[in-house]
């Protein structure tokens, strides 16, 4: 069974093409008008083990608030998508890591049911270009896209590059664990995670 999926969205803000395999090994194509978003969206690929293409161009002389949403919503879907019926899937996944005195935890549910709890408290600050309240407007837009439920929270950090950074890549620790196929049965006693 091939897990991969292609998903473009355009509209007068952004043009996003994702293209992923959940069963990657990591390597990962990342093109952003944003250039610390797409070091960010690179950790998703190898830490989450996916192998990611992306294109993304956006209203960026406003701000990278469309391309980062917008961006995080494609990406989501496209994870939705390479699931399929999520039959034998481990469905959840969760996360604890360090970056220097940085520690954060995500955890998630690839229930089909979309829910984002923001515990990372940040500051509105700029890491170069990025306006760094944009990392929970990108948690918020995968999980709508992947139709999952989503906590991402600060344990401990003063540095908010070693926070953001942390956090993404214990999202793509969470991922990897949560897309897992350890069987062939649906996950659920409803009978649907697409609902």
């Amino acid at each position: 069974m091939t897990r991969t999926a292609t998903v473009t969205r355009t509209t007068r803000e952004t043009s996003i093409t994702v293209t992923l395999d959940l069963d990657g090994q990591g390597a990962a194509d990342v093109q952003t008008p944003i250039p610390f978003l797409s070091h960010m969206v690179d950790q998703l690929a190898r830490h989450g083990g996916l192998d990611l293409t992306v294109r993304a161009t956006g209203d960026v002389e406003i701000d990278g608030h469309h391309t980062t949403e917008d961006l995080a919503i494609v990406l989501g879907r496209a994870v939705e998508q390479a699931l399929g019926d999520r039959k034998g899937i481990r469905r959840y996944g969760e996360a604890t890591l360090p970056m220097d005195e940085a520690l954060c935890q995500v955890a998630l549910d690839l229930s089909g049911r979309t829910y984002y709890v923001d515990r990372l408290n940040l500051p509105k600050a700029k890491l170069g270009s990025f306006d760094v309240e944009l990392a929970g407007v990108f948690f918020e837009g995968f999980a709508r896209g992947a139709m999952c439920n989503l906590h991402v929270r600060r344990i401990e950090g003063d540095n908010l590059h070693h926070i953001v950074e942390c956090s993404f890549k214990a999202l793509a620790r969470a991922l990897r664990d949560a897309v897992r196929v350890e069987g062939t049965l649906l996950p659920s006693t409803k009978g649907t995670l697409t609902e």
